[in-house]
């Protein structure tokens, strides 16, 4: 006589079904990582549809190596379905991607901020888009390759760092919400490294074993952001003036979108003492504002458009002593959050941060564990 579900113990995906019963989802990049995750959860038992969605083809990015998401990667994706033994689909979201992604990417990069679209495709397609895709495929719930845990506290799911600090991607998750983290299964996040990723790989026989992983902006060949936001936005790169903190002018520039906050080399403005760094940029005057490194640091961030993690109401306190990211590769050091209502915040960092720029994620963590608190977006220049 078969138990009952609810005396049935938990499958390794939380279902208490058998695996052949249980449909996950596999966003399949053509990767060896999100490869390893179909690859394994099908020698598991579990009843396996991987998924890749072509977001872009231009010329220059199908051809490209360290990309995703485009030509040959979907053929791996393929091949992998086709060695392991389970269906496999290709969506075609190129306009949902330009239209949630990249445009957004163009307008935010004119506007003189520094934005990180990785974040906003995982946010607008892959766990919105994507996730209603495996809804609608009665699949019980999604597995990605990324390299982040997802653990079940006294008050449900929660975000947590990755065992490898230098392959986590909490940075880029931040922004995974509550309902969305009920559905998401990371089967990655408690690896010890990346070669235990490629062990697996190479035991699954799969050929994507030692592909090099991604490194650029999957849209933006060879790390070349202004000849993609001249293609996007013609009449980008108009000419203007490089300029001190107290106006004087020390060159010209070729446009506004070729620079960076705390960017040093190739300004063109050699011969001076001390060595000068972009310390704003003024969009509408088509003016890059130079100042010496001490102007970059700073410690008050202005957050907005917050996702919370934590388990209390964010505003249900006047402070939290947390940690913050900035930058995706640094570690992340102390803070205090001050609420300014469900969506906005004050970040006060305790140790002040050179080349925080408009655009950037801010994220969250509790500084007593590997648990991630949320984030949201930087907004205003300082």
């Amino acid at each position: 006589m078969p138990l009952d579900s609810v005396d049935r113990p938990l499958n390794s995906l939380g279902f208490a079904k058998p695996e052949a019963e249980t449909r996950v989802l596999v966003a399949m990049s053509g990767g060896v990582d999100s490869s390893v995750v179909a690859a394994q959860l099908a020698e598991e038992g579990y009843d396996v549809v991987g998924i890749t969605l072509q977001l872009y083809d231009h010329g220059a990015a199908l051809a490209k190596k360290g990309a995703c998401c485009a030509g040959q990667d979907i053929h791996d994706a393929r091949r992998v379905a086709e060695t392991v033994g389970f269906p496999h689909y290709v969506l075609d979201y190129e306009n949902t991607f330009r239209d949630a992604v990249i445009e957004e990417f163009a307008d935010s990069y004119l506007a003189g901020a520094t934005p990180v679209p990785c974040i906003r495709c995982n946010e607008r397609v892959k766990f919105r888009d994507l996730l209603a895709t495996a809804r609608e495929l009665d699949a019980d719930c999604m597995a990605t390759g990324h390299y982040i845990q997802r653990k079940m506290g006294p008050n449900g799911p929660e975000l947590h760092c990755a065992a490898d600090a230098a392959r986590d991607q909490s940075y880029f998750l931040f922004s995974t919400t509550p309902e969305q983290l009920e559905y998401l299964r990371f089967p990655l996040g408690h690896l010890p490294d990346k070669a235990a990723t490629r062990a697996l790989a190479a035991k699954y026989g799969l050929a994507v074993a030692d592909k090099p992983d991604s490194q650029d902006i999957c849209f933006v060949p060879e790390g070349n952001y202004a000849s993609v936001i001249e293609k996007l936005r013609p009449g980008a790169a108009e000419p203007g003036e490089i300029v001190d903190t107290d106006g004087r002018v020390l060159g010209t520039h070729e446009g506004v979108i070729h620079y960076t906050i705390g960017q040093r080399r190739g300004l063109g403005i050699g011969g001076l003492a001390d060595p000068l760094y972009v310390v704003r940029l003024d969009v509408e005057a088509r003016r890059v504002i130079v100042g010496p490194k001490d102007m970059l640091s700073t410690r008050t961030v202005p957050v907005r458009e917050i996702n919370w993690l934590g388990d209390a109401p964010m505003t249900s306190r006047p402070e939290w002593e947390i940690a913050v990211k900035i930058r995706s590769t640094r570690p992340p050091r102390a803070a205090v959050l001050r609420p300014l209502s469900d969506t906005e915040a004050e970040v006060e960092l305790l140790t002040p941060e050179e080349g925080v720029s408009p655009g950037q994620a801010c994220v969250f963590y509790d500084p007593h564990s590997s648990r991630v608190l949320g984030g949201g977006w930087i907004w205003r220049g300082y």
